[in-house]
C-alpha cells in the first residue's frame, strides 16, 4: 500500500507550491506543482529542501505512530545520498 505525504509552501514571490511524496514498493517519488502550472514536475533527484521537509513530516508522523521506522530511515538515506553526491 502506498504511503503519501502532501504539503504546500509559498516562495518569496508568494507563489503557492504543492509537493507530494509517495512511497511505493520501497521507493520514494516526489512531485511538485506551482499554483499557476497545469502539469506536475516529477523529480528523478528530489530537491534537498523538499527532502528535509519530508523528513520533518515523517518524524512528526512517526511520533504519532502514523509512519514507520522504515520510512524515517529511507528518507534519512535519501538525504545522506544526496548530500554525499554534491
Amino acid at each position: 500500500m502506498p504511503s503519501q505525504h502532501i504539503w504546500t509552501e509559498k516562495d518569496n514571490q508568494g507563489r503557492k507550491r504543492e509537493v507530494r511524496a509517495t512511497k511505493f514498493g520501497g521507493r520514494w517519488r516526489l512531485q511538485s506543482k506551482a499554483g499557476d502550472e497545469t502539469e506536475w514536475t516529477y523529480y528523478d533527484r528530489p530537491i534537498l529542501d523538499d527532502l528535509l521537509k519530508l523528513k520533518e513530516i515523517i518524524a512528526r508522523k512517526y511520533q504519532r505512530r502514523r509512519a514507520s521506522a522504515d520510512d524515517v530511515a529511507s528518507v534519512d538515506k535519501l538525504i545522506t545520498d544526496q548530500t554525499n553526491d554534491d
